[in-house]
């Protein structure tokens, strides 16, 4: 059973940095793409950033280029999510996800909050 377990969320004021993780229970070259995807109260769940299994495609949503920067760590089957400038619109709870390479399965993590204070 695939478990994505995150953790590196908390209060911190605007302008300040957190680093979120999220570790796979086996190799995260068993998937194609991992990302971070977050959920604000009373919002759709959106797309953060993305990176394919040998990190040769990152993407990221607009509102977070230039200050979000996802990585990983293949040693320790972790990806991980450096976020720097937080504002408060960045409050949210923050999702790993993983899509198997072998049957296209989708795996969600439980969710870090992460909130900004202004």
């Amino acid at each position: 059973q695939v478990q994505l377990v995150e953790s590196g969320g908390g209060l911190v004021q605007a302008g300040g940095s957190l680093r979120l993780s999220c570790a796979a229970s086996g190799s995260i070259f068993n998937f194609n793409t991992v990302a971070w995807y977050r959920q604000a109260p009373g919002k759709q769940r959106e797309l953060v950033a993305g990176i394919t299994s040998g990190s040769s495609s990152i993407n990221y949503t607009d509102s977070v280029k230039g200050r979000f920067t996802i990585s990983r760590d293949n040693a320790k089957n972790t990806v991980y999510l450096q976020m720097n400038s937080l504002k408060p619109e960045d409050t949210a709870v923050y999702y790993c996800n993983a899509v198997s390479r072998w049957n296209y399965r989708t795996y969600w993590g439980q969710g870090t909050q992460v909130t900004v204070s202004s």
